[in-house]
């Protein structure tokens, strides 16, 4: 009896952290971040390589739970190759128990993309670009950030 419990108990772990990652075209992103509500778009860009990057994520991840139920909409795009959604990134989410969107950025040309999420953006991750729209903010990060510092840049969207 222990044994069944124990199996059903970890199916049912499992399934809870399901991860859906989707694969997404930069003009994709934009109509999605750029459509002119109040909603506030936390935009990560991460790889499952990037050791910075996997260290900030809970911390996103924590932030897109505390503001779930709130305007606030945590997108963590991935920078690893398509070829490896199933065999490293859906892995990853799984494993790291992410609940936040998860998308793979299908892009190859970084003269194409990078400038359309921001101007300021070498390349380099993690990086992460914030903003509403109805509130004409928008800012871009280029280094690892923190649960704080991501509470506050809401805080501040909201109060503006």
């Amino acid at each position: 009896m222990k044994k069944i419990l124990l199996f059903f108990f970890l199916v049912s772990a499992n399934m809870l952290f399901s991860q859906k990652v989707s694969v997404i075209r930069i003009t994709d992103l934009e109509k999605r971040i750029n459509n002119g509500s109040d909603t506030t778009y936390i935009v990560n860009f991460w790889a499952t390589w990037c050791a910075p990057c996997v260290k900030e994520l809970p911390d996103f991840d924590s932030i897109s739970k505390v503001y779930g139920s709130e305007k606030v909409k945590m997108l963590l795009v991935s920078m690893d190759f398509r070829e490896d959604l199933e065999s490293k990134v859906i892995p990853f989410c799984k494993k790291k128990q992410l609940h936040s969107e998860v998308f793979v950025l299908d892009e190859l040309n970084g003269n194409y993309f990078i400038p359309k999420v921001s101007d300021k953006w070498t390349g380099a991750i993690p990086a992460t670009l914030i903003l509403n729209n109805a509130k004409k903010y928008r800012e871009f990060y280029e280094k690892k950030l923190n649960y704080l510092f991501l509470k506050e840049e809401i805080e501040k969207i909201k109060g503006s």
